[in-house]
């Protein structure tokens, strides 16, 4: 079944196979590009009958990409169904999983309106504990139906070179498998964007990574074996979307328009986002905005304001009734670590510098669960001097500008709660 992959490739799919060893074939959901169940019946009945929809993406980067899957789809269903005005609602971010779009979601999906949900998260979601992307995964579900009944949601699943060997078996990687067990509770059709991809790197056709001029006669997936080209690996995502949305259209058992009962009781359907001005801080932290500050200038989309603090010391506290608390912040080269008591316990660190600070990004963390009830948390600006040089180094990247590297700057933008906020 391997001989015809690139020596390359072979080398790719032999380290991913260490991975994949652990998860037994046998629990696995079996490998389909489109699974339709409860079907699109809502969204369906709109457009066909020339009424506006909004459909929302929600997912990471491959999501976000220009000229990715997300606008060729886009593009196809405006011309599909010329008569009813359908706009999107992008709310994908690189590097992030279910974990975090399942606080994000009301107030960049939800608040919005939409009729049609794409979830595309499990790229970013592998590897990650199975119990923690089914509770988000699930809270994800509720939540929107929790808020309209009549959304229709889609699982879609697009893949990395180290997820092929598992598909080219006909199983789906253990992120899907467990995405698969929450459709099937809740009849929620999916779609896999990448097995064609996989079939056509078996056949000798496709390469996973290059640049497309060094592989004549070749479609060149990507260039890091992750994200695809526009014109070779997204293509190829939205023609299979197509396929599906052709077999979803048909579909004729339509789901009902309730709520079933929980797979996963402590599914994380509270989950909320708050803005970090309900803090109570010391006199050091600003607010900044993309007026103000650099920072916050190249992250204006992420966040429309933050708090800054540029001091060792400097403190900011929230109480909150609930079992999870959570920061939605900065990572960057001027950034510092955070130390985080919990309900006066033991202090803990969480750096806000990693391999990959050579430009600032959004970034989240999540405390340790905690019971359900009330709870004060006290994050502070740490005056530990990280090894940012070091830190650089496993990436093979070097500081060119130590000043720009000097600060311990710490920066909030949002509070991720499943729970209750109680600061005034």
């Amino acid at each position: 079944m391997l001989k015809n992959f690139s020596v390359s490739f072979l080398i790719i799919m032999l380290a991913g196979s260490f991975s994949l060893a652990l998860a037994q074939s046998d629990t696995l959901a079996k490998a389909k590009e489109c699974r339709v169940r409860g079907g699109l019946p809502y969204f369906f009945k709109k457009v066909k009958k020339g009424m506006p929809a909004k459909i929302a993406y929600l997912g990471g980067s491959i999501t976000e990409a220009q000229g990715g899957w997300r606008e060729q789809s886009l593009h196809w269903f405006q011309q599909q169904y010329p008569k009813s005005k359908i706009e999107q609602i992008a709310a994908a971010i690189g590097g992030t999983g279910s974990d975090l779009g399942v606080f994000r979601l009301k107030q960049q999906v939800l608040d919005h309106k939409p009729d049609l949900v794409f979830v595309e998260f499990a790229v970013n979601d592998n590897g990650k504990n199975e119990e923690q992307i089914a509770v988000a995964m699930e809270g994800i579900v509720r939540q929107i139906w929790r808020a309209n009944p009549q959304t229709d949601i889609c699982f879609v699943y697009t893949l990395t070179a180290t997820m092929a060997p598992i598909l080219a078996k006909g199983y789906f990687p253990l992120s899907a498998t467990v995405m698969e067990k929450i459709a099937d509770h809740y009849e929620i059709p999916s779609v896999h964007l990448g097995l064609e991809v996989v079939e056509l790197a078996e056949k000798g056709e496709l390469v996973f990574s290059g640049k497309p001029g060094e592989h004549p006669g070749k479609l060149v997936f990507s260039a890091d074996n992750v994200h695809p080209y526009p014109q070779t690996g997204h293509k190829l995502y939205t023609e299979a979307l197509i396929r599906a949305v052709g077999v979803l259209e048909k579909a004729t058992n339509g789901r009902k328009a309730q709520l079933k009962e929980p797979l996963y009781p402590n599914n994380w359907e509270k989950a909320q986002m708050v803005s970090a001005e309900r803090v109570t801080h010391s006199a050091g932290w600003q607010t900044i905005t993309p007026t103000t500050d650099s920072v916050a200038r190249i992250l204006a989309n992420r966040f429309s304001s933050l708090l800054k603090a540029t001091t060792p010391g400097e403190r900011f506290l929230v109480r909150f009734r609930g079992t999870h608390l959570g920061l939605y912040d900065v990572m960057g080269p001027g950034c510092g670590q955070y130390r985080v008591v919990i309900d006066g316990q033991e202090p803990r660190l969480y750096p806000r510098f990693d391999s990959y600070c050579t430009y600032y990004r959004s970034n989240f963390f999540i405390l340790p669960a905690l019971p359900d009830g009330e709870h004060t948390i006290e994050f502070y600006v740490d005056s530990e001097t990280l090894d940012k040089a070091a830190i650089l180094q496993k990436r093979n990247q070097t500081i060119k500008n130590p000043d720009q590297y000097a600060p311990k700057n710490c920066y909030a933008g949002q509070l991720l709660v499943i729970g209750e906020v109680l600061n005034h």
